[in-house]
């Protein structure tokens, strides 16, 4: 079950599948019952906790490849299977590629391992990310709840004294801040996916539905339809920003010079923002997303990625042993010093992250919202266990509207329904 995309992309994943497999393959146990792991990860911070492992087990040697993009990995990992050699003992997954390789049994079950008594230590949303029909397939390593990043001083620029609470408000506001004219908008979107689904998702939609290899795709309930909605209106209103698209120069720029006024992303931008919008440092606070309705503390997720062992993996044992160490052990504290976001609910209530002022953020206390950004992601989601091919093909129909203005959001989500139907099924699913 591989997307059709990769046939254009074959001889680079060719040679990185030989890079990965050449670093896999010295993964058997070394002489004195020295035990060699190896991790691919794209996240740096993970590479932060090997020191103090290997320290506390000195018959383990951890490596930590960068697998390059989640793409690359995810190819180059069903290569591995497939070829019966490079399986790497421990893989990272966004939470939505999980469902693929948990379902054809590409995943071992944690269960064997214990990790139900894990589970009170991550924030309820996240362990639903990794948990497929009631099995655990990987742990929580980094999180993304969807919280809006804003710019004080530009929503001031407008009148606008305090963040929307309420879309609502959030409409009545964007209309106020593109009447300053020129490049001046409330938020930028040239077809962001994972966005549209925060949303939706927020908003109570639910358009996927699994129950093991069958799949449920409906994009008109109530929830997913009024999100939809707003958000067709905030675009052909002209109240959003479509020519700037994220992590561009230009995005940069607007963040920059307070043309931008708001960003709607994971918590994860905390991170890098600094270093995208230097000059606004001081301007920036972080608020929950707006709400559907006043007074509701309603959240979802935007991102945010586990680690798996694979079924085929050399060393079980060991690997679940740095698993824990590096997700829930004491691992977590070099990983959360060098600005990883954990859903962790012990790292979150502490009193460090409760405490601690974040001077380009104008001293706000980030850690508190970002607790009860993460606490508040609404249950129930899920992805189909294609979604990678998925948001691919998502990606080629929505450019079309955004760079021509032709059609409409739902218009869209329909169309990609109908290909999410025809893919699934000839993958072997049952879809519908």
């Amino acid at each position: 079950m591989r997307l059709r995309k990769q046939a254009r992309l074959l001889s680079a994943v060719l040679g990185l599948t030989l890079v990965l497999g050449a670093c896999s393959s010295g993964t058997s146990d070394g002489g004195n019952g020295q035990v060699k792991l190896t991790v691919w990860s794209w996240d740096d911070t993970v590479a932060k906790a090997v020191p103090g492992f290997e320290a506390a087990n000195p018959n383990i040697e951890v490596k930590v490849v960068n697998a390059g993009s989640s793409f690359d990995e995810y190819t180059a990992l069903d290569n591995a299977i497939q070829a019966g050699s490079g399986v790497p003992d421990l893989a990272m997954f966004e939470y939505f590629a999980v469902p693929y390789f948990a379902i054809p049994g590409k995943l071992d079950n944690l269960g064997e391992f214990g990790v139900d008594n894990l589970k009170k230590d991550y924030v309820d949303a996240a362990w639903n990310d990794v948990t497929v029909d009631g099995k655990v397939y990987a742990l929580p390593s980094d999180y993304g709840p969807s919280v809006m990043f804003y710019n004080q001083a530009a929503l001031r620029k407008a009148g606008v004294n305090k963040p929307p609470a309420t879309w609502d408000e959030y409409y009545k506001d964007a209309k106020k801040i593109r009447a300053l004219g020129g490049d001046h908008y409330i938020a930028q979107d040239t077809g962001d996916l994972f966005f549209l689904l925060s949303l939706i998702w927020q908003a109570g939609g639910r358009p996927f539905k699994v129950n093991g290899t069958k799949v449920h795709i409906d994009f008109t309930d109530p929830g997913t339809t009024k999100a939809v909605a707003f958000w067709q209106k905030m675009l052909d209103e002209g109240l959003i920003n479509t020519k700037v698209t994220a992590w561009s120069d230009d995005w940069n720029r607007t963040l920059n010079d307070g043309t931008l006024a708001s960003q709607i992303m994971g918590g994860w931008l905390t991170a890098s923002l600094p270093q995208r919008a230097p000059k606004a440092a001081g301007d920036f606070r972080v608020a929950l997303m707006p709400q559907w309705h006043e007074g509701d503390k309603v959240g979802a997720e935007n991102g945010g990625s586990g680690f798996g062992i694979p079924a085929a993996a050399p060393h079980k044992e060991a690997a679940f042993k740095f698993l824990e160490y590096f997700t829930h052990g004491a691992g977590l504290s070099p990983r959360v010093d060098a600005g990883a976001f954990v859903p962790n609910t012990s790292v979150l209530a502490s009193t460090d992250s409760q405490t601690k002022v974040n001077k380009y953020f104008g001293d706000q206390k980030v850690g508190p919202l970002l607790a009860q950004a993460s606490n508040s992601v609404a249950r129930g989601w899920q992805f189909p266990p294609f979604f990678e091919w998925a948001r691919s093909t998502y990606g080629d129909l929505v450019s079309k509207y955004y760079t021509t203005g032709k059609g409409s959001l739902a218009g869209i989500l329909e169309e990609w329904k109908q290909r999410m139907i025809k893919y699934g099924n000839e993958q072997g699913f049952e879809v519908d």
